[in-house]
């Protein structure tokens, strides 16, 4: 068993500011051909909660948790937080962890996911950061998918059930549960997973943790659809969207909805905007009764699930898991990602 010195929390990254909010927004796009009208659009919603993202302030919280579940699990790890988009950038955490002495670290990414933005472009943030600290980096590992983790699915199933119950009592067993997850382009999914596997490793991830959070509350039924698409028109992007889907089901004659962003750990921006905003006006405009699911991060459950995922690697614990689509990582039958998984998709032109 590999000895570990230390925890990196490895995250998006959000402005903190309303002066950080445009470049922030350029460092996420830079290289993805968006135009900058829809850059402007997004610095409103930025700008609609006063230039501040929540992502770090709640990762923090997350690092408080699990700190606390470390010293009641026996964990001796320090916790170290770095983005891949904004401050603390995971360059100068990385170089911060180097000249504290860590020399073998693990990477906890507030991503449950397998696909390129989900898992790769993590991977690639850690080489990138070793490379720019040179000599005498950590090695670091980065622990594996855990979006069928039963803490995880436990979490959202309670969090669910708990939001049905804020629904009137007549639309409370008729209301339809809508789960919705990051969009992504199609290529991407399509290139999701090793050579081999069949590709659209994320959204057969997502649709599986939706199965199992249904399966979880007794649903007989569930749709799944997407949000926060950010790239150019002309590129196609896994559908249906929210506010579409939620004008399908009010013209079906459905009366309520109870929509779980199963695809986040967190109250993101892209949740509080995409859908305690724009999606909570929509279902209003069309007379949908609508309720939206909390997410894990503030669950006790979820620090669990970091420190059950820490001890898979310090201690040898059998990996928990519940789904039966693929999961990589370390600590996965020994084996990290493949060679060549989940590449980026090409762009147009190149």
């Amino acid at each position: 068993m590999t000895a570990y010195d230390a925890l990196l929390l490895l995250s998006f990254g959000g402005p903190e500011k309303p002066e950080d909010v445009r470049p922030f927004l350029e460092n996420v796009t830079r290289g993805r051909g968006v135009p900058p009208e829809r850059l402007d659009e997004v610095v409103e919603h930025y700008l609609h909660f006063g230039g501040v993202s929540p992502i770090n302030r709640l990762n923090r919280d997350i690092i408080a948790a699990v700190e606390s579940e470390f010293a009641s699990a026996g964990i001796e790890l320090p916790i170290y937080f770095g983005n891949r988009n904004w401050h603390p950038m995971v360059e100068d955490t990385v170089a911060r962890m180097r000249d504290d002495g860590v020399r073998s670290a693990l990477v906890f990414p507030t991503s449950a996911w397998g696909g390129y933005s989900g898992c790769r472009q993590y991977h690639e943030d850690v080489a990138r950061a070793r490379e720019s600290v040179g000599e005498g980096a950590p090695t670091l590992t980065k622990l594996r998918q855990y979006y069928d983790h039963p803490l995880l699915i436990a979490s959202f199933a309670d969090a669910i059930s708990a939001a049905r119950e804020q629904l009137p009592d007549h639309q409370r067993a008729g209301a339809r549960l809508v789960f919705t997850a990051h969009s992504v382009p199609v290529s991407a999914d399509v290139s999701a997973g090793p050579p081999g596997d069949g590709g659209r490793l994320y959204s057969r991830q997502v649709a599986e943790a939706a199965r199992l959070c249904a399966e979880a509350v007794g649903a007989a039924d569930h749709d799944l659809v997407w949000q926060s698409r950010s790239g150019p028109p002309q590129v196609p992007w896994l559908e249906p969207d929210i506010c579409d889907h939620l004008g399908a089901l009010a013209a079906s004659g459905t009366e309520a909805v109870v929509v779980c962003p199963v695809g986040f750990v967190s109250d993101h921006l892209e949740v509080i905007w995409d859908l305690d905003t724009e999606a909570r006006d929509r279902a209003a405009e069309l007379g949908l009764g609508y309720v939206r699911v909390g997410t894990p991060g503030t669950d006790p459950r979820f620090a669990q699930l970091v420190s059950s995922l820490v001890g898979e690697q310090v201690r040898g614990e059998p990996l928990r898991r519940l789904g039966s689509e693929p999961l990589y990582g370390a600590g996965v039958d020994g084996a990290l990602c493949a060679t060549r998984c989940c590449e980026p998709a090409r762009r147009p032109g190149r």
